[in-house]
């Protein structure tokens, strides 16, 4: 195996790394890197990437939970007007009854998971398509949110805005820096190191194949000059801003949710319902629960998206949430899910999240209009597929082309080897 091979196999998570993978992060690097230049060096700015997490956290929290609804073979188109009604109902809670904001959030949380209790029930338990009742909960929940918020706007308190416009706050000596964004970039680090360490362990003592150490290194180099660059950024800000608490609450959604799909019995039964919904039943997965469970989490996540989102714009008001769906979606798709389920991770999720919200903050930097910036995540999204198509057509893996081999009757079959004669008879007979 040449080097290049070895590189490609193992740089970014062992033997699972494909050409869709690299294409997805290769985007991510382009887009950064067309941005970095086209603005004059305005993207990398602290500023800037402190504002992208700040304006586009919840996009990537809906993007988390929405995976996990197409991993399940579904899709949601009611995270937006969930969001939004979760908002007002939390604002006029907090303003008209002074109820405090840690028990508005919970309330936040209570009803998200409310709504998606009701909407799983009619999925999982009913049989309704989670594309109809979730069109409806659309309609319902956007409704919901304007006749309690009356259309108009209602501020929320100054604590409960910390969730969404909050950074990490000044601590110890002056270096310059903010210190608590350091030390978690040193944890950042170390916790890569470590898990490396019990990855190779772990493989050394199943006897499986390690990937080469040169390889190793400059895995390790590339993340840890990852997470340095984005430390310095993000703690080298302004006086007063440093990571946002938004983006603290998504690293650690992104590190247990992608726990719980990797290496949890749950996760799997996920992965297993949107590859054969028939075959994981009759392996014993409870199907029902399954379906239940990742429409009510959709459900959770909208909510805590749309408080974020509330606690950044200090109100709730009758245009919130408007076409988060089709972010979080595209996000999803962009990151390498399959339209079918089954296929998917957080982690791309993240990537085709990033890909998005650095594609708008970069148009937007260029003063380019909203109705180009449409336009061209539309081609985007439209590309991200084509890619997969492409890689197909020159016989690359395709992750399309899997789904789809075994519906398609194109392929002529392989004719079957010929039977060995097994009398005497019939030896004689070909002998003959």
């Amino acid at each position: 195996m040449s080097r290049i091979t070895d590189l490609q196999k193992n740089l970014f998570g062992g033997t699972t790394s494909n050409a869709r993978q690299f294409g997805m992060i290769s985007t991510l690097v382009a887009i950064v890197l067309l941005f970095q230049i086209w603005t004059g060096g305005l993207t990398l700015t602290s500023g800037n990437l402190i504002a992208v997490v700040s304006q586009y956290s919840y996009i990537l929290i809906l993007a988390i939970g929405m995976l996990m609804v197409i991993v399940a073979g579904h899709i949601d188109l009611s995270v937006g007007s969930v969001a939004a009604f979760t908002g007002i109902v939390v604002a006029k809670a907090m303003q008209e009854y002074d109820l405090p904001w840690p028990l508005g959030i919970a309330l936040g949380l209570l009803v998200g998971a409310a709504i998606g209790a009701w909407q799983g029930f009619w999925v999982a338990y009913i049989g309704v398509p989670a594309f109809i009742v979730t069109l409806a909960g659309m309609l319902l929940f956007r409704g919901g949110n304007q006749y309690i918020g009356n259309a108009d706007t209602v501020p929320v308190p100054e604590g409960f805005r910390k969730i969404g416009a909050g950074f990490l706050p000044e601590v110890g000596p002056d270096t310059g820096y903010n210190n608590l964004t350091l030390l978690l970039g040193v944890a950042a680090c170390a916790g890569v190191l470590w898990r490396e360490w019990t990855a190779r362990r772990t493989r050394r003592e199943m006897r499986a194949d390690l990937a080469p150490l040169w390889v190793t290194g400059i895995r390790l180099a590339v993340m840890f000059g990852v997470i340095v660059f984005a430390t310095l950024r993000f703690a080298g800000g302004r006086i007063g801003t440093s990571l946002p608490i938004s983006g603290i609450i998504l690293i650690v959604l992104v590190l247990a949710y992608s726990h719980y799909t990797r290496n949890t019995i749950g996760g799997r039964h996920i992965y297993a319902v949107g590859g054969n919904a028939r075959a994981a039943e009759l392996s014993g997965v409870k199907l029902k629960r399954v379906n239940f469970l990742v429409m009510m989490n959709m459900s959770v996540l909208a909510a805590l998206a749309g408080m974020i989102f509330v606690a950044r714009s200090s109100a709730s008001g009758p245009q919130d949430g408007l076409s988060w769906e089709l972010d979080a979606i595209a996000a999803v798709f962009i990151g390498g899910a399959a339209v079918s389920g089954g296929l998917g991770t957080v982690s791309g999720s993240i990537v085709g999240g990033l890909v998005m919200a650095l594609l708008n903050n970069g148009l937007q930097l260029e003063g380019v209009g909203s109705d180009m910036v449409q336009i061209i995540k539309g081609l985007v999204l439209l590309l991200a597929v084509a890619f997969d198509v492409y890689n197909k057509s020159q016989g690359r893996f395709s992750i399309i082309g899997a789904l789809t081999r075994p519906f398609r009757r194109d392929d002529p079959a392989a004719p079957a080897p010929p039977a060995a004669p097994d009398s005497d008879a019939d030896k004689a007979g070909i002998a003959g």
